[in-house]
C-alpha cells in the first residue's frame, strides 16, 4: 500500500509517521511518500521518519521528493497538509483581523476566509493532478479551512473526505474522565468543522447509554477549564461545544486576550525551530515530546482509521469526517459539508442519523453554511465584491464597515497569493 503526503516537510509529519508505525496491522503501509517544495525541511524530516520506522520494526519504505506528480503517482491515497504562507501568512491572519476589533483567527472570521481564498485553489491544482496520475486514488484533506477545502474537492468531482481531530480529542479525553476505552465512547458529534457540539456521549455505539448527563455533572469543571469557558455555559447548554466556540460564544473576551499575548503564529514558529533543530539529530528515533505542543493531537490514530477503512483494510467502521450532508441535517442543503459520524468503507462516507440541532446551534449553522457558500465563491471566482459579501454574511463580522475594513486588509496581506487581486 503506497501512501503520499503533500506537504511532507510539515512539523507534523512525524506525529503522522508514528501513527503509521505503531498501527502496521490496522493500516500495512509499505510505502510513504513525502512531497514538499521545501527540499531542506523535507530532509531533515524524511530522515527522522525512516528512522522512527527502524526503532519501531516497521519494514515500510520511506522517500521524499519535490515532485507532486512523480510523488502521487501509484498511491492509494493522497493525505493533504499544506499551509500556503507558512507561518508568516498564519501570523498575519491572526494580526490584521484585531485591527477591526475582529478576533485574529487562522480558520474562522476574517483570517479563515484569508486562508480558504490561498489555500482552495492550490488544493484543486493538487487532486487534478491526483485525479490525472491516478484516478482511483482517496483524497484525505486535513487542510485547513477543512469544510471549505472539503467543499470545493467534493463540488469538483474528487473522491474526497476531510478530516479533523478534534472528535478524536474528546473522545480520548472523555474516555480517560470515565475510566473508560476509547473505543467504547460514542459521540453524537453534529455541525461543522470547527463549529461542532456533542450532544451524547455514548457507551458502545449509537444506540448506548447516554453518559453525558453525568460527565458534566462529575466533571464539568475540568471540560469547562479545557475549553476555556464558564462551568456555567456548560450546565446551561447540557451538551459539549468544541473549543473553536469560544470565538462565537466570547468573541469581545478573546479579543481583548489576543491584543495583551504573542500571537500563537508566533509561539508555532518558535517552536517549529526548535522541533526541526532536533529532526537534525540523527540520534532521534521517536517523535519528540515538545511536538505534543504543536497541535494536532491524535492526528495520526484518526487519519490511520480513516485511511483503512477507505482502502478496505479494517479499521473503525464509523469515524467522524467532513463530508456532503445529503439530507443529514434537514435545514441545510445536500452539498452542504458538514462534520458528523459516518459509516466509512470503500465506497466513502455515508452520515449516520444525526440528532435533531436545537435551534440554538441550527441557526449558528446555517448561518456560517451561508458564509462557507460565499467564501467558496470568492476562492473559487475571484474579487474583492465576492471577498466582502463573504466577509459581511460572517457572524463575527456582520457589519458592513467593519467588512469594508477587513478586506482591505485582507486583500493588502495577500496578493502575493491571489493571483486576482
Amino acid at each position: 500500500m503506497k501512501l503520499a503526503v503533500v506537504g511532507g516537510g510539515s512539523t507534523y509529519t512525524p506525529e503522522l509517521i508514528d501513527g503509521f508505525a505503531r498501527l502496521r496491522d490496522t493500516l500495512p503501509v509499505t510505502e510513504l511518500v513525502l512531497i514538499d517544495p521545501a527540499t531542506d525541511r523535507l530532509e531533515l524530516i524524511g530522515g527522522l521518519a525512516r528512522r522512527i520506522l527502524a526503532r519501531q520494526g516497521h519494514p515500510g519504505k520511506v522517500t521524499t521528493t519535490a515532485d507532486l506528480d512523480a510523488g502521487v503517482d501509484g498511491a492509494d491515497a493522497v493525505l493533504l497538509q499544506l499551509r500556503i504562507g507558512g507561518q508568516a501568512a498564519r501570523l498575519q491572519d491572526e494580526t490584521w483581523p484585531l485591527e477591526c476589533g475582529c478576533v485574529g483567527q487562522e480558520t474562522t472570521g476574517a483570517g479563515g476566509l484569508a486562508k480558504a481564498l490561498r489555500t482552495v485553489p492550490v488544493v484543486l491544482d493538487i487532486a487534478e493532478r491526483v485525479r490525472r496520475a491516478n484516478p482511483d486514488a482517496w483524497i484525505i484533506d486535513f487542510t485547513n479551512p477543512v469544510g471549505i477545502v472539503t467543499r470545493a474537492l467534493l463540488q469538483a468531482g474528487h473522491k474526497a473526505v476531510g478530516l479533523c481531530n478534534v472528535a478524536i480529542g474528546l473522545q480520548r479525553k472523555f474516555a480517560a474522565l470515565l475510566d473508560l476505552a476509547p473505543g467504547d465512547i460514542h459521540l453524537d458529534h453534529v455541525g461543522l468543522n470547527h463549529l461542532t457540539w456533542e450532544l451524547g456521549v455514548r457507551r458502545g455505539g449509537p444506540d448506548g447509554e447516554d453518559l453525558l448527563p453525568g460527565l458534566l455533572a462529575a466533571h464539568g469543571e475540568t471540560i469547562a477549564g479545557d475549553l476555556r469557558l464558564p462551568r456555567a455555559v456548560l450546565d446551561r447548554l447540557g451538551v459539549v461545544p468544541s473549543y473553536y466556540l469560544r470565538y462565537f460564544y466570547a468573541h469581545d473576551e478573546v479579543v481583548r486576550e489576543l491584543g495583551t499575548k504573542p500571537s500563537r503564529a508566533a509561539e508555532v514558529a518558535a517552536m517549529e525551530r526548535e522541533l526541526l533543530a532536533l529532526y537534525g539529530d540523527p540520534a532521534l528515533d521517536e517523535k519528540p515530546a515538545l511536538l505534543a505542543k504543536r497541535g494536532g493531537a491524535f492526528y495520526s490514530e484518526a487519519a490511520v482509521d480513516l485511511a483503512a477503512s477507505l482502502l478496505g483494510d479494517g479499521g473503525p467502521a464509523v469515524q467522524v469526517v467532513n463530508t456532503y450532508n445529503n439530507g443529514t441535517l434537514p435545514f441545510l442543503a445536500d452539498d452542504a459539508v458538514i462534520e458528523v459520524q459516518a459509516h466509512v468503507d470503500a465506497s466513502g462516507p455515508r452520515p449516520l442519523a444525526a440528532a435533531r440541532l436545537d435551534p440554538l446551534y441550527a441557526g449558528l449553522v446555517s448561518h456560517v453554511t451561508a458564509y462557507e457558500d460565499l467564501a467558496l465563491d470568492a476562492a473559487l471566482r475571484g474579487g474583492r465584491e465576492r471577498v466582502f459579501k463573504a466577509l459581511l454574511a460572517h457572524p463575527l463580522v456582520g457589519q458592513y464597515e467593519l467588512a469594508e475594513g477587513l478586506t482591505d486588509r485582507l486583500l493588502a496581506h495577500n496578493k502575493e497569493h491571489l493571483a486576482w487581486a
